[in-house]
């Protein structure tokens, strides 16, 4: 079977657990703090400009939008985390939706989560992976990767194995810009959305 991933289409936003369409088929979330080039690798895998809308500004998706695959379930876009221009109230209410969904849905077959490779994994993002433990295939995009030498490259993604000793837990690098890396992300993404 094969999924293309270029026919993805905006199907919903939820901001409230209630709005979240029904748990049933294949999802595939993405994370990662803001500006992390999250909406960037979505449109990157999906091959389309605009799917996800990007921006310079932080913090920008504020609401959990569902990418619909046909028939093959559905890419999952989640708000960025660590933005410190939102209210605390606001903080609070996306980190009991987000750790809900995470932890609860059934539907969720992987989670890829977005570190800028200049950046490297933060405290933010290691507690998300910790939240996940052993739950769910992750897999760490260090993107942004068209910024960096060959060498400087391969020391962050080295860097970053050396954290993982789980085979669920994979690293790759992504430049939306060339699309170099693509491949990876969309045979990860492919082999979670067939296991189903």
């Amino acid at each position: 079977m094969t999924i293309s991933f270029n026919q993805a289409r905006f199907f919903t936003s939820a901001f409230e657990l209630s709005q979240l369409p029904p748990d049933e088929g294949a999802e595939i979330a993405f994370a990662g703090r803001s500006n992390a080039g999250k909406s960037s690798a979505i449109n990157c895998l999906t091959r389309q400009k605009n799917l996800c809308k990007t921006s310079k500004t932080p913090g920008r998706t504020q609401l959990i939008n569902f990418f619909s695959l046909a028939e093959h379930g559905h890419l999952v876009d989640l708000p960025g985390y660590g933005f410190a221009k939102v209210s605390k109230k606001l903080r609070n209410h996306w980190n009991m939706v987000l750790s809900s969904y995470l932890l609860q849905r059934d539907a969720l077959r992987g989670l890829v989560i977005v570190v800028d490779i200049r950046r490297g994994i933060s405290n933010l993002d290691q507690s998300l992976i910790d939240m996940m433990g052993n739950q769910l295939p992750l897999h760490i995009l260090l993107t942004k990767s068209d910024k960096l030498s060959r060498s400087a490259i391969l020391q962050a993604v080295d860097s970053v194995q050396k954290q993982f000793t789980s085979p669920r837990q994979t690293v790759s690098t992504l430049s939306a810009l060339n699309r170099q890396g693509l491949n990876l992300l969309e045979q990860t993404c492919h082999q979670w959305l067939v296991e189903d």
